[in-house]
């Protein structure tokens, strides 16, 4: 008998903060840590596991350091 595994798909996440960081679900092995840039598009998604973010219509992003 063969075991088979299964990746659970993601839905979007919305996020209030303009940089996001995404290392994967550790139940499925993870994955580097990476930092994205939601801000720029409203939306980005993980280039290792996909998954979605999406800024929150309502947040209120710093302009500044």
């Amino acid at each position: 008998m063969s075991q088979v595994n299964t990746v659970k798909v993601e839905e979007s996440v919305t996020v209030a903060a303009a940089t996001v960081a995404c290392d994967g679900d550790m139940a499925v092995g993870g994955h580097p840590r990476v930092f994205l840039n939601v801000a720029q598009h409203g939306e980005v998604s993980c280039p290792y596991c996909s998954r979605h973010f999406v800024l929150d219509k309502n947040a209120r992003l710093s302009h500044g350091h």
